[in-house]
């Protein structure tokens, strides 16, 4: 190698190690911002000037054009989150200094890494409106520097980026006036700085988006398109190549025959298939028959469960739209949907597919049915107006500029233009997903499967051990062989699948009277083994519609509501809590007293009269204003009952107006005011307004005087505060409900502002969505100039400030003691919400998720910012998750199974699908929920209810614990003929059974006794124990030992009761001890001449206590006299059915002759007796010893732990 090639390499590995110290710092930094909260020790601005020296001395002067990208797309998140920082008052809101840096920081990074401008280009207007906050540095008093950064940073981005190339689109409407006068002072300054030093080719195709926040005009731009006459060829050959065609992933398709393959290829299907071979070879055709109906009844229940599980795939195959009507070069043709790509303009009509993710520019009465999304089989209405919100996560139901692939139009046309196409279609993005997760086998699955392979490789060894021992004996080969596979036939319980199978059903219908209802059997137990439930908060912890949960009025009064959300007027009323007077308010402010913390538990409240009279009248005239100003409305159907129409906002102010005792009725018929204009409600100035006139009243009731005419404004809280110039006075006694409403006000001041920012803040930390409450009296002559002016300013200044309304979706009925029944069960609850952090702890706090031990929340964002194994060691691990989308649902999914614990997961929406496919137990709303996620789910609940999930788990619990109880009735039952063969052949003994007996006894000792367990009732302690590990065995270390006792007690009493009865010559074999006693010759007497009969007696007192044991197993510590004998009936029936089957194998001629049967005398049933009785005996004395270790480690575990208030469970942090 040369002497340049070297400096050469030396210059590239450099660089190498340079930018990776560079992206290690900045990932550092980007994790502490995540984690700040939690890192008390640095503060934000240190986090952000480290950053910062980062970029002055390591990045910028394009000293490190390019970085991770995934790395800068995370930096981005945090820098928008930072950026929109405030300070000051509500009316005089300012950036922070950190706001100021991060803001600095965003423009650095911009103009010096190519990875943070394709991060910063896959931005929607949206995102930079409400994270840069440009008006903020363009205020009056703003200093000039800050004024001409901001304007640099959006000639930036309006210079660069085609999506962002209207500067408006990046400042709300209310403030660009402001922005507008900068721009133009600064515009030849500012746009000599941060000039991007070369505009990239990929920017000028526009990412694939919704564009639901962006004016129709300017997507023609953006895409180089036409309205009237689409993409021109050469055009749609560019963003072709660019985008790619327009088609779904190919989900697998379900092949039936590789699903028998798979079953027939089962390892104890193989073993068992190879056994009935063996017994066909050796003429044992009766043997061979029994095993191969097995065979088939286990495959059939197999593939029947594999297939169910396969139709989520099937689902997604009738997903793609085939054909599209687009218009290209000015001509509207049919083509294949494949063929569409970003900026086609696309043409609908009623009954048409829609081919792809589509931005409307026009709308005719379009209406289309989004059930496949949203789960919502009403159509929803479309129109061409952009949406301005926070996020671009909004619902999908709320996109009504947009319309989805896949959906169908059910009325009108309209023409759209293609945003999003394939893979990146909300449809496509689902489709993904889904395909991607792999079928799992339940815990359940795979713990019997272990157990079989367990057995078969006991069978195989213990074949070979009796082969072996007969050799020795030099009997004959052949003949031994045979004995070893009727051995294998005893060890391998051949009726375990047909009981677990028969189990879980009656689970399933169980289950289904507690309105769950469960698609995929193996669910049932999975279900009961949860170690974490992820559910959604609204209509599953609460009750999915909104409740007005205080009016706070300009007096300083409270007021709540009980039954908030019953649409029945009879039902509820309104509360006045215990608040201090105003002027003391007053005095505490100007004092400097900081806001008391509301105190725990109900406040003393009292009745509020409904007289219209004695009502507090500003109560009365909060009311009207919540009732009037407001579209919705209350009506009683006389099928249904109270039905609400409207928004349910507003319906809960109407609502909370009924309690009141005054409804929107009230005030509309009774008094006679009557709508005169309206100012609906606008996302920019989060205001609406009506303007009510006084009219006669309907009932000769007393009124206002007439034209008397009012402006009603509920809204934001901040923005109707700044439209106010006073505030309604306290009600003295000179003052009724009709008098104080035309008071005059009270002079807006510095202390009623900040009274109404702490009670604002009070009510919001409490999780209501808090809205304000202004009126003013105007004359006829301003209602007319409102009305005709159609500005929203005119209505809506010069306000007096009357109250503040507190709504919330309340937690629903039982579901507190659910989750506090969760907790003692060791069950960890997780909510994962898209609502607010600051709702969601209000809820997740009243509900016991968030108590004094478990209290960590995490935001949709900050979950973007972990990775999964970032996300899955923290600890302690959140119990709220905030402001989610669904890709955050699954992430958190998979976190938690990476920890090893069993995950159940629920959702309704077909975002939700992808995420409920992967957790161990899928959960999917009956109500609310779509096709596609029901049939992801493993169980759908008929009433969307937590309370349904804790029923259902309790129910799961029990069906493992009768599943663990009959697998150790099982193996007791095969481990005693087991015993019994090897102890036979050790001393050279006669087969105590046949072949033939053996597969009777296993299927009528085992079969109807072991049903029978599977309808066991609760164990009294179910939910008070924690989960079970993952990786617990179905038979662990004492269940083992149980069934070694039980199999040795049984087999052992056997073998002694058939050498006894002689069958065959002790003394004649060498090496075995004499054993007969005495008096035991005259006891069996009868036995000494017929081996058949021998066996028989054996079979017949072997079977018994094999029914008997049934009983036994009730439990495995808990005396048989406490378990209790006849609370099963299922198993009463069972053991007679058994019994009865059984005594007809030894005394129905012909059946007793193909079972290798004789009938038997009296002496036989005293025997049989006997030998249950020294059952019974010994194993009462081993529950005896079992219960006294169980209570000592019990005392052990007492001692060790902080007591049951602290109880923790197994391997969650």
């Amino acid at each position: 190698m040369t002497h340049d090639e070297n400096i050469e390499l030396a210059s590239i590995s450099t660089k190498l190690d340079g930018r990776a110290s560079i992206e290690h710092q900045i990932d550092i930094h980007v994790l502490d911002l995540v984690s700040l909260r939690s890192i008390p020790e640095f503060s934000l601005d240190d986090i952000l000037q480290g950053l910062k020296y980062v970029m002055d001395f390591r990045v910028k002067g394009l000293k490190m054009k390019n970085l991770d990208l995934g790395l800068m797309k995370r930096l981005l998140e945090v820098l928008l989150e930072n950026m929109a920082g405030k300070e000051g008052s509500l009316l005089n809101q300012r950036p922070t200094k950190e706001a100021d840096l991060a803001l600095q920081l965003f423009a650095d990074f911009l103009h010096e890494v190519h990875e943070f401008r394709v991060a910063v280009s896959e931005l929607q207007a949206t995102d930079l409106c409400h994270a840069l906050k440009i008006h903020r540095r363009c205020q009056s008093n703003s200093k000039p520097q800050d004024k001409e950064f901001a304007a640099s940073v959006l000639l930036m981005l309006t210079e660069n980026f085609p999506q962002f190339s209207d500067w408006r689109e990046l400042v709300k409407e209310k403030d660009q006036d402001d922005v507008e006068k900068v721009l133009k002072q600064y515009n030849s300054s500012a746009s000599l700085k941060h000039k991007i030093p070369a505009a990239e080719p990929a920017y000028l195709f526009p990412p694939q988006s919704l564009y639901f926040d962006k004016n129709i005009e300017k997507l023609e731009a953006m895409y180089s398109t036409s309205f009237q006459n689409g993409l021109t060829s050469k055009r749609y050959g560019e963003l072709l190549e660019h985008y790619g065609k327009n088609y779904l992933p190919e989900p697998p398709k379900p092949s039936i025959l590789k699903m028998l393959w798979t079953q027939v290829t089962d390892f104890i299907i193989i073993v068992l298939l190879i056994v009935t071979v063996l017994q066909f070879a050796t003429h044992e055709t009766s043997n061979g028959i029994v095993l191969g109906t097995v065979i088939i009844i286990n495959i059939i229940i197999g593939f029947s469960q594999e297939y169910k599980a396969s139709k989520a795939m099937e689902a997604l195959m009738h997903l793609s739209v085939p054909k599209a009507s687009v218009i290209r070069d000015g001509v509207q043709e049919s083509i294949d949907a494949r063929e569409l790509v970003p900026g086609d303009l696309v043409v609908l009509d009623e009954g048409d597919a829609v081919p792809a993710d589509l931005r409307l520019i026009e709308c005719s009465q379009l209406e289309v049915v989004e059930a496949i999304l949203t789960g919502e089989s009403v159509p929803t209405e479309k129109s061409t107006k952009h949406i301005r919100k926070r996020t671009r996560k909004i619902p999908l139901g709320d996109c009504k500029g947009n319309a989805f692939m896949s959906t169908v139009v059910a009325k009108g046309r309209g023409k759209g233009i293609v945003v999003r196409t394939g893979e990146t279609t909300e449809i496509g993005k689902i489709s993904k997903l889904i395909v991607s997760q792999p079928h799992q086998q339940t815990n359940i699955q795979r713990k019997l499967a272990a157990l079989g392979k367990w057995l078969v490789a006991v069978a195989v060894a213990l074949c070979g051990i009796i082969v072996a021992i007969g050799v020795l004996w030099k009997n004959d080969a052949l003949e031994m062989l045979k004995v070893g596979v009727s051995l294998a036939v005893s060890v391998i319980p051949e009726g375990l699948v047909a009981v677990v199978t028969v189990t879980m059903a009656l689970g399933v219908t169980r289950m289904a009277s507690l309105n769950a209802i469960v698609r995929k059997l193996p669910s049932v137990e999975s279900l009961g083994s949860v170690q974490v439930i992820c559910s959604d908060k609204t209509g599953t912890l609460t009750e999915g519609k909104m409740g007005t949960a205080e009016i706070w009025t300009s007096d300083n009064s409270s007021f709540s509501f009980s039954e908030s959300t019953s649409l029945d007027p009879s039902k509820g009323r309104a509360h006045k809590l215990e608040t201090k007077s105003i002027l003391e308010e007053f005095s505490d402010i100007e004092k400097g007293v900081p806001r008391a913390v509301a105190a725990k538990g109900s406040p003393p409240m009292v009745d509020v009269s409904q007289d219209l009279d004695d009502a507090p009248s500003t109560l009365t005239i909060s009311t009207m204003i919540a009732s009037l100003c407001n579209n919705s409305s209350v009506i009683f159907d006389e099928a249904e009952g109270w039905k609400p129409v409207g928004d349910p906002t507003e319906v809960a102010m109407v609502v909370a107006a009924q309690k009141a005792g005054f409804s929107k009725e009230f005030f509309e018929n009774t008094i006679g005011l009557k709508k005169y204009c309206e100012y609906p409600f606008d996302s920019e100035r989060k205001l609406m307004s009506v303007v009510y006139e006084q009219k006669a009243s309907e009932k000769n009731h007393k009124t206002f005087p007439e034209e008397t005419f009012f402006v009603l404004c509920k809204g934001a809280p901040e923005g109707l505060l700044s439209k106010c110039v006073g505030y309604l006075p306290q009600q003295t006694k000179q003052l009724d409900f009709f008098s104080h409403a035309l008071s005059s006000p009270e002079p807006m001041n510095p202390n009623f502002q900040e009274l109404v920012s702490r009670s604002s803040s009070r009510m919001a930390e409490k999780g209501l969505r808090v809205l304000g409450l202004a009126m003013k009296v105007v004359s006829k002559s301003s209602a007319q100039q409102i009305k005709e002016s159609k500005k929203d300013s005119t209505a809506e200044s010069d306000l007096i400030f009357v109250g503040l309304i507190g709504l919330i979706d309340p937690p629903k009925q039982g579901v507190a003691a659910s989750i506090a029944s969760c907790k003692s069960a060791g069950i960890k609850v997780i909510m994962i919400t898209g609502d607010h952090i600051v709702t969601a702890c209000a809820i997740a706090k009243d509900l016991g998720i968030i108590d004094a031990v478990d209290t960590t929340v995490m935001r949709g964002i900050e979950v973007d910012l972990h990775s999964e194994e970032a996300l899955a060691s923290l600890k302690p691990f959140p119990v709220v998750f905030a402001r989610v989308s669904p890709d955050n649902k699954l992430k958190i999914v998979k976190a938690l199974q990476s920890k090893g614990l069993s995950v159940a997961m629920t959702g309704d929406g077909v975002n939700d699908a992808p995420a409920i496919k992967k957790a161990d137990v899928g959960i999917a709303m009956g109500i609310g929920g779509t096709e596609i996620t029901k049939q992801a789910a493993d169980i759908v609940l008929a009433d969307d209810n937590f309370t349904t999930i804790v029923a259902a788990v309790k129910e799961g619990r029990r069906v493992f614990d009768n599943i663990k109880k009959f697998i150790v009735y099982l193996l007791s039952c095969n481990s005693a003929e087991i015993f019994l063969f090897i102890m036979s052949s050790v001393l050279n003994l006669p087969l105590p059974f046949t072949i033939i007996q053996i597969l009777w006894a296993n299927i009528v000792a085992d079969v109807p006794p072991a049903l029978s367990l599977g309808v066991e009732p609760f164990e009294s302690d179910i939910m008070e124990r924690p989960p079970r590990p993952q990786k617990e065995a179905v038979v662990t270390l004492p269940s083992a030992l149980t069934i070694l006792w039980q199999g040795l007690i049984q087999s052992g009493i056997t073998l002694v009761v058939f050498i006894m009865c002689g069958a065959t010559s002790i003394d004649t074999n060498p090496g075995v001890i004499q054993i007969i006693k005495p008096g035991a010759a005259t006891v069996f007497k009868n036995y000494g001449n017929s081996l058949m009969e021998k066996r028989t007696l054996a079979f017949f007192s072997l079977t018994t206590m094999q029914l008997v044991q049934s009983f036994l197993s009730k439990s495995v510590t808990r005396s048989v006299f406490s378990t209790g004998i006849l609370n099963n009936k299922w198993m009463v029936g069972a053991f007679f059915l058994s019994f009865g089957l059984l005594v007809m194998s030894i005394y129905i001629p012909g059946m007793n002759t193909f079972l290798d049967n004789e009938p038997l005398s009296w002496e036989s049933w005293v025997i049989a007796l006997v030998c249950v009785i020294i059952q019974i005996v010994a194993n009462e004395l081993m529950k005896l010893v079992a219960r006294a270790h169980d209570m000592k480690n019990r005392k052990k575990l007492i001692r060790q732990s902080d007591g049951p208030s602290r109880r923790e469970f197994q391997n969650i942090p």
